[in-house]
């Protein structure tokens, strides 16, 4: 099997939204239960200059693959704040650990650094994340901070963490 990132397309709604729901991902990423793949859908037909969203694609075959991530640069509409943007990112419970978090996330600094000039990339993890934490790490994102009881995880009240990548000017 060969993984390859590439742009999301509308073909692709039923599987992002079986693994927006799914266990394990769901509630690390504010989903909910009840996420249609008509919202999924609509999602990715809203793509526009300040959205840009991937895939990561195991290609089983010529005509089969199957999405295992999805990573996501929003740009800030803002002027005084068009140099940042915020990321997501997801990787299939079962295919975690293999480096996929790893590739989506550098075609998006890419991305930003190389085609949009952001000097800015920022994100939110839960902050026992470990697993996400140290991903964000070793691609120079940094620890701004923590937003006491921010989401609701699974009945309960859960602490984010911010982090950062400030790119360097030359």
């Amino acid at each position: 099997m060969e993984l390859a990132i590439r742009p999301i397309k509308k073909e692709d709604a039923e599987q992002v939204n079986e693994l927006r729901r799914m266990e394990g991902i769901m509630e690390n990423i504010l989903g909910l239960p009840t996420e249609t793949i008509l919202k999924t859908e609509d999602y990715i037909l809203k793509q526009d200059d300040l959205r840009h969203q991937y895939v990561a694609v195991l290609k089983k075959d010529r005509s089969t693959e199957l999405i295992v991530g999805t990573g996501g640069l929003h740009l800030n509409p803002l002027p005084r704040m068009r140099h940042s943007g915020s990321i997501g990112l997801m990787v299939h419970t079962d295919y975690q650990g293999m480096g996929i978090g790893r590739k989506l996330i550098e075609a998006i600094i890419e991305l930003a650094d190389d085609w949009l000039m952001l000097t800015r990339l920022e994100l939110e993890v839960f902050a026992d994340n470990e697993k996400a934490i140290n991903l964000y790490q070793k691609v120079g994102f940094e620890v701004e901070g923590i937003k006491r009881k921010a989401a609701i995880r699974n009945g309960r009240f859960a602490d984010e963490m911010l982090m950062s990548r400030i790119k360097n000017i030359e």
